[in-house]
């Protein structure tokens, strides 16, 4: 944060920083954004010989405008408002000033953001290409390691919509549970989501099988592997894969399935559990728990695909419906 910004707002902001972090459990990656967008506000205000003690709804409106005059899209402008919003809140809730100026605001307009959605076909076409040539002799070694890796993967994200920062985070523990004798239908992963709330995230049969296998080909490799903490070791400062190289391994592989790797990402696959689901009859709410979602609120951007199924299937089974209209 710029050393402009008047003392008393960047104080402020430090403390409602860590009050987000005890008492709401905020990721650092939530924190980071609430830091920059904030300090972006305070900087904006000292510019003007003001600060958030002082701030006014005029002062708040006028740099949501300048904002949309420097062509800031509707979403990130949405998004800023969202933490100054908050940000006041915690200091009229702290007597830091009598009032709240931001609380009679309206956000920017926004128009519906469906998520980006895999076909069905599309997701078998990509576990597809994960399992060719895992076996083949004629590959090299680690060449194979790091294919059985992005399948195991693959089949873990589409199995449970853990969210990717979940996924390469995984510890050995989930092995144990891919080494229990086979039950129908798989069985669970316990997560520890955003909040430290536990939740059980699904794991097929298929994905369970994926772990065993890349956990053995790994042990064979680098035995080494058998006493680090994670399912998905690296080299790497954390000491597990990362979401870039994940992000990465997953637009080749939808290159190679002739999906378009700009429409493919770890979380459009976690989308595409959430969709799938619903479009074979799940509950919303039974979704909102598999993803870990606190408020329904969030789960409801797949109400398309409700929408969708509810509309055909008045269309089919509604005995006024004429098939000839």
């Amino acid at each position: 944060m710029s050393g402009t910004a008047a003392p008393a707002s960047r104080a402020a902001i430090a403390d409602f920083l860590d009050m987000l972090a005890a008492e709401r459990g905020a990721a650092k990656n939530t924190l980071d954004a609430y830091a920059r967008d904030l300090g972006d506000y305070v900087l904006d205000l000292a510019r003007r010989g003001r600060d958030a003690l002082d701030a006014t709804t005029q002062d708040i409106r006028d740099y949501l405008s300048r904002l949309a005059e420097a062509g800031l899209k509707p979403s990130s402008a949405a998004r800023k408002l969202s933490a100054i919003r908050q940000f006041h809140r915690f200091l009229a809730a702290e007597e830091r000033r009598p009032d709240d100026p931001a609380v009679l605001l309206e956000g920017p307009r926004q128009g519906r953001r469906l998520p980006k959605v895999l076909s069905v076909d599309e997701v078998d076409a990509m576990l597809r290409v994960c399992r060719e040539g895992l076996d083949d002799p004629a590959r090299p070694a680690e060449d194979r390691l790091r294919a059985r890796r992005a399948a195991c993967l693959v089949e873990v994200l589409y199995a449970s919509g853990l969210r990717v920062s979940e996924l390469v985070a995984l510890p050995l523990a989930a092995a144990k549970l891919a080494e229990k004798p086979p039950e129908k239908g798989g069985g669970f992963l316990t997560i520890r989501g955003k909040g430290g709330r536990e939740r059980l995230a699904p794991l097929t049969t298929a994905a369970r099988e994926a772990i065993a296998a890349y956990r053995a080909q790994l042990l064979a490799l680098h035995p080494e592997a058998g006493a680090q903490k994670w399912l998905f070791p690296s080299e790497g400062e954390s000491g597990h894969l990362t979401r870039q190289v994940f992000a990465r391994e997953l637009k080749f592989l939808a290159a190679a399935a002739g999906v378009k790797p700009e429409r493919v990402s770890p979380h459009v696959l976690r989308h595409a559990f959430a969709s799938h689901l619903l479009q074979n009859g799940a509950d919303l709410r039974v979704v909102q728990e598999l993803l870990g979602h606190a408020d329904i609120a969030t789960t409801q951007i797949y109400t398309h695909v409700l929408d969708e199924r509810l509309k055909a299937m008045v269309r089919d089974l509604h005995p006024l419906n004429d098939a000839d209209d």
